[in-house]
């Protein structure tokens, strides 16, 4: 597994706003500082809210490698 491969995916489809972010934010602490966890949502807000929530906690967002997939790493 490489650092870019997500250490975790968060299963969120069918969620809508703020329950993915919601999960994201239980979650993320759970994965080594540095590693990447995938939230997979298809809630339209999503889009807005994981970046948002990423600057507002200092999380890195690293865009999202597929339709419905969201990647951040874990700063911190």
């Amino acid at each position: 597994m490489t650092a870019e491969e997500p250490a975790e995916v968060i299963d969120c489809l069918g969620q809508r706003c703020p329950l993915p972010v919601i999960a994201l934010a239980k979650r993320i602490t759970a994965i080594p500082v540095g590693r990447v966890i995938r939230v997979l949502a298809d809630d339209p807000a999503a889009a807005n809210d994981i970046p948002a929530w990423c600057r507002m906690k200092s999380q890195e967002y690293l865009g999202s490698p597929e339709p419905s997939a969201f990647d951040v790493r874990h700063t911190g």
